[in-house]
C-alpha cells in the first residue's frame, strides 16, 4: 500500500525562524515529528513518502501515487491544509487527518473524510486494519491517554536531516498545571506521562547514528512535569554522551519553578541543555491570578530568570498582553521586565482563546467570543471582545513588538543576558554552516540592513570584552533579524 504523509506549510511566525534560514542554508526549522512518529506505526511492508511543504513542493504525481493521504497539522497551518485537501479531493484521494488542529477543531473541516483525534498509539492498529480492508470510519478517537512505552522511534529515514536547523524529540506529554488559556491539558491531560530513559536514549541514538550533531529540541510542553523521571533521564543522557561522544545540544520547555531546583538545573546543563522556554506571561500579579498561573505567583520573576541564566540556561520567554485585568500601562511593564531580565528571545502575543480551553469556554459563556483563532502567537487580530479598548490594545501590542526588536534595544538586552549568563558546559563545535552564517551576518547586518551601527558596536564590544561569548552573541544578532522582520509584519 502506498501512503503519502503531508506536513502543511507553516506561515511566517515567531517560531518559524524563516528569516534565519537564509543565514544557515537550511530549508526549515524542524521536521514534522508527529508524522514521522505515526509513520513508524504503519506496517513496514507499506511504501511511505513524506512531503514537508516547508521543504519542497507537493506534486500531483505524489498524490496520484498514493492510496491514502495522511495529514497532521497545527492550528496555524489551517490555510495550507485546506489547499492540500482540495487537491486531494480533485484527484479523489482519501484523506486521514490528525494532530492538534483536528483534535480540537475537526468539525470545521467537513470536506475531510476521516479523522484520528487525540494521541495515536492505541488507535493506529485499528486504523491500519481498516485501511487494509477499505472500511475506514469517519472518526477515530483515543479512548485514554496512552502509555508512551508504545511510542516507536520516528522514521527519520523519510526525511533529509540536512534540510533542517533542529531535530525534535519528545520525552513526556501532559502538564500538571491548569493555565486558563492553555490547550495542552485538553490534548494531553494533567498527569505527565513519560517514555523510559532507555527508550528516549534509543531515539537520540537513532538521530546521532544518522549523523546529526546539532541542536535537538525536546518538545515537551513541560519537561519537568515529572521531576523524578526527568532526573533519571538526565543521568542516562550524561552517561550516553560520555560513552558515545555525542556533540548535540538540547533545548526544551519548562515551568518557571525549574529555578527552584539547583540540582536539576546542573543536571540539565551537564546533559547538554543550553536553552529553556519558560511561560513567564506577565509581570502583573492580577493577571497571573486571573489565568490561574499558580506556578508564577508569589515569586520574583526577574530573579527567577536570572537564576536560570546564572546556572547556564538561556531563558526564552513567552509573554501575553490582553488579560481582563491588564491596565493601560501593561505595555511599558512588559517592556521593562523583558529588558531588565535579559530575555533575548521574548515571544509576546495577544491573548487568544484556543478551542476547548477554559478561557474559550468562559468567553463563550460571557458572549465575548467572536471568531476562531489563527493559531499565530504574533497575530494582532483578537478573537474575543477585550476589556481594554481593542484599537488601543492592538496598537500598543504592535508598538511593543517593534520597540523590543529595534537593533539598539535588542542588543542592549543581549548584553544584559551575556552579563548574567554563566555556564561550564562544553562549547559546541563550530561547523562550516556556522562559519558561513557568520560571514552572511557581517554583510547583511553590518552593511546592508538598517541598524548596522548598533550591530558593529555590539560586535566589537563583545569581541573585546566577552570573547568567550562571541559566537553566542552573533547567533543572537542573526535571530534578532528574524524577530525584527516578524515584529514589522505584526
Amino acid at each position: 500500500m502506498n501512503i503519502l504523509l503531508i506536513s502543511p506549510q507553516t506561515p511566517d511566525t515567531f517560531w518559524s525562524f524563516k528569516h534565519v534560514l537564509r543565514f544557515v542554508s537550511k530549508r526549515a526549522s524542524f521536521p514534522p515529528l508527529g508524522l514521522l512518529t505515526v509513520a513508524a506505526m504503519l506496517p513496514r511492508d507499506w511504501d511511505l513518502r513524506l512531503v514537508d511543504l516547508n521543504v519542497k513542493r507537493l506534486k500531483d504525481a505524489d498524490l496520484r501515487w498514493a492510496d491514502f493521504v495522511m495529514i497532521s497539522a497545527m492550528i496555524v497551518q489551517k490555510d495550507s491544509v485546506r489547499n492540500i485537501v482540495a487537491r486531494c479531493l480533485a484527484l479523489r484521494k482519501p484523506v486521514i487527518a490528525g494532530g492538534p488542529l483536528f483534535t480540537t477543531g475537526h468539525e470545521g473541516f467537513p470536506e475531510i473524510q476521516h479523522f484520528v483525534l487525540g494521541e495515536a498509539e492505541e488507535i493506529m492498529p485499528q486504523v491500519v486494519e481498516d485501511m487494509r480492508h477499505n472500511r475506514l470510519q469517519r472518526l477515530y478517537k483515543a479512548p485514554r491517554w496512552p502509555d508512551l512505552a508504545q511510542t516507536p522511534v520516528p522514521r527519520w529515514d523519510l526525511i533529509d536531516l540536512r534540510d533542517y536547523v533542529t531535530m525534535p524529540a519528545q520525552f513526556s506529554r501532559g502538564c500538571p498545571f491548569l493555565c486558563e488559556f492553555c490547550d495542552i491539558t485538553v490534548m494531553n491531560g494533567r498527569v505527565p506521562r513519560t517514555k523510559s530513559p532507555a527508550q528516549m536514549i534509543a531515539e537520540l541514538e537513532a538521530i546521532r547514528a544518522r549523523g546529526w550533531r546539532e541542536m535537538v529540541f525536546i518538545v515537551d510542553d513541560n519537561f519537568i512535569g515529572d521531576k523524578r523521571r526527568v532526573r533519571e533521564l538526565l543521568r542516562e543522557m550524561v552517561e550516553w554522551r560520555r560513552r558515545t561522544g555525542a556533540e548535540m545540544g538540547f533545548l526544551t520547555e519548562a515551568s518557571v519553578n525549574l529555578a527552584d531546583d539547583a540540582q536539576l538545573c546542573a543536571l540539565m546543563v551537564e546533559a547538554g541543555f543550553t536553552k529553556v522556554f519558560v511561560g513567564i506571561e506577565t509581570p502583573s500579579v492580577e493577571a497571573l491570578a486571573e489565568c490561574s498561573k499558580i506556578q508564577n505567583r508569589g515569586r520574583d520573576l526577574v530573579q527567577a530568570v536570572r537564576t536560570l541564566q546564572q546556572r547556564g540556561l538561556e531563558v526564552m520567554g513567552g509573554f501575553i498582553v490582553g488579560f481582563d485585568s491588564d491596565k493601560a500601562d501593561i505595555f511599558k511593564r512588559q517592556f521593562d521586565f523583558i529588558q531588565r531580565s535579559g530575555v533575548v528571545t521574548a515571544m509576546v502575543g495577544l491573548l487568544t482563546a484556543l478551542p476547548q480551553t477554559r478561557l474559550y469556554d468562559r468567553l463563550k459563556t460571557e458572549g465575548r467570543l467572536e471568531t476562531e483563532t489563527s493559531g499565530n502567537n504574533t497575530d494582532s487580530a483578537l478573537n474575543f471582545k477585550p476589556r481594554l479598548n481593542r484599537e488601543f490594545l492592538q496598537s500598543g501590542y504592535r508598538d511593543l513588538m517593534k520597540k523590543l526588536y529595534e537593533p539598539k534595544v535588542y542588543y542592549q538586552r543581549v548584553r544584559v543576558f551575556l552579563q548574567n549568563h554563566k555556564t561550564s558546559a562544553p562549547r559546541l563545535r563550530l561547523s562550516r554552516a556556522d562559519f558561513m552564517a557568520f560571514l552572511k551576518s557581517f554583510w547583511l547586518l553590518g552593511v546592508w540592513y538598517r541598524g548596522r551601527m548598533a550591530y558593529w558596536r555590539f560586535f566589537l564590544g563583545t569581541l573585546v570584552h566577552r570573547p568567550r561569548q562571541f559566537r553566542q552573541a552573533i547567533e543572537f544578532a542573526i535571530l534578532g533579524y528574524h524577530f525584527r522582520r516578524v515584529a514589522q509584519e505584526c
